[in-house]
C-alpha cells in the first residue's frame, strides 16, 4: 500500500472582518496554544440511479491517523494513512487517493475547499456482501462552498467544530451562501453515462439552511445543520449560453457531539456535501456525488506557547 501524507496549514483569520460575541453566550477557552490529536476517514462516493435501480461506488480507504497544533489563530495539522492500513477490508479492493480538504470555521463565513482525486471503487449489498470491484473507475472533483451565519453573536460553529471556545447556551442561525464545483467521472467500461464512459460537470449555485448548538450541560453539547440548495451547470464553463443549462439540488448536513474542559476537550463530527452531476424529474439518468469527513478527535489546551523563546518568570 502506497503510504499517504498530508501536511496542511490553515490560518483561521477573523474571516474578513471581526465580530464581537455575546459572552452570555459564546465563552473562548482562556490557553495559548494547543495539541490535538484525530481519526478522520475523507471520502467521495458516488450514487447513479438508471430507471429505479441504483447502484453505490464506495472507496475503500482507511482511517487517518492525525496530529494538530494550534497557536493562537494559527492551526497546524499532519495527518498520515498507512499506519492504519490494517483497517481496511482487502476483498473490497485498492483505493488510490488525493482528498485534500479544508473546513473554516469563522465567526461570520464558514468555507469549506475539496480537491479530490480517487481512483478504484465496489458497490456491495446491504449487508455488504456481493462484493464487486472497480479499480478502472475515476472520480475528480474541485469545490468551493461558503455560507454566511446570521446570528454570530450568539451562534459559534467554532464551539462545535473546532472546541477552541465554548457554547454557553443553546442558540441556533439561518445560513445563506453557495459553492462552485468542477467533476469529471470516467471509466474503462464500468461506468456508463448515455452511452459513454466518461462525464463531465461545471456547477455554481445558492443555498440556505438553519445551524442549532443544544448545550446539553455545562461540559456536553450536540450541534447539526442542514443547508439545501439549488445549482446551475452544464458540462463545461464556455458552454454556458451554447448549450442547454441543467438544475441541480443540493444538500450539505453537518453533525458535532462534544465534551469540554478547561484543559481538555473530546470531539466528534461528520459532515457530508450532496451534489449531483446528472439530475431528471423521471430518474433516468441521476448521478450523485457525496463527499466529505467523518472525525474523532481530542484537545488538550497548553497554558504557554512551547514555542515562545521567552518564558515568564514567576
Amino acid at each position: 500500500m502506497k503510504s499517504y501524507f498530508s501536511l496542511l496549514l490553515t490560518f483561521v483569520l477573523p474571516y474578513f472582518c471581526i465580530a464581537q460575541t455575546d459572552t452570555t453566550y459564546i465563552k473562548p477557552f482562556e490557553n495559548k496554544a494547543s495539541v490535538r490529536t484525530y481519526l478522520s476517514m475523507k471520502f467521495i462516493s458516488l450514487q447513479q440511479e438508471t430507471n429505479g435501480d441504483i447502484k453505490k461506488f464506495m472507496p475503500n480507504t482507511p482511517m487517518n491517523l492525525g496530529l494538530g497544533i494550534s497557536i493562537k489563530n494559527t492551526i497546524i495539522d499532519f495527518s498520515y494513512g498507512q499506519g492504519l492500513s490494517f483497517m481496511k477490508d482487502k476483498e473490497k479492493g485498492r483505493t488510490k487517493a488525493l482528498d485534500f480538504q479544508i473546513h473554516n470555521y469563522g465567526r461570520k463565513f464558514i468555507i469549506d475547499l475539496f480537491v479530490q482525486k480517487y481512483r478504484g471503487f465496489y458497490t456491495a449489498d446491504d449487508a455488504g456482501k456481493n462484493v464487486q470491484l472497480y479499480p478502472d473507475l475515476k472520480i475528480q472533483q474541485y469545490g468551493a462552498f461558503g455560507q454566511y451565519v446570521f446570528n454570530n453573536k450568539k451562534f459559534s460553529y467554532k464551539a462545535a467544530f473546532m472546541q477552541n471556545e465554548k457554547q454557553l447556551k443553546s442558540a441556533g442561525s439561518f445560513l445563506l451562501g453557495g459553492g462552485v464545483y468542477f467533476s469529471k467521472i470516467n471509466s474503462d467500461s464500468s461506468f456508463v453515462y448515455k452511452s459513454k464512459n466518461a462525464l463531465r460537470n461545471f456547477q455554481f449555485g445558492v443555498s440556505g439552511g438553519y445551524a442549532y448548538t443544544w448545550a446539553i450541560s455545562k461540559r456536553w453539547y450536540t450541534s447539526g445543520s442542514a443547508t439545501i440548495g439549488v445549482n446551475v451547470g452544464t458540462e463545461r464553463i464556455n458552454d454556458f449560453g451554447k448549450q442547454r443549462i441543467e438544475v441541480y439540488p443540493t444538500f450539505f448536513p453537518r453533525i458535532a457531539f462534544g465534551y469540554n474542559k478547561e484543559k481538555w476537550s473530546l470531539g466528534l463530527s461528520y459532515i457530508n456535501n450532496v451534489i449531483f452531476s446528472s439530475f431528471s424529474d423521471d430518474n433516468k439518468s441521476n448521478i450523485g456525488l457525496s463527499s466529505g469527513n467523518f472525525q474523532i478527535g481530542a484537545i488538550w489546551r497548553l497554558n504557554t506557547n512551547p514555542f515562545s523563546k521567552r518564558e515568564k518568570s514567576e
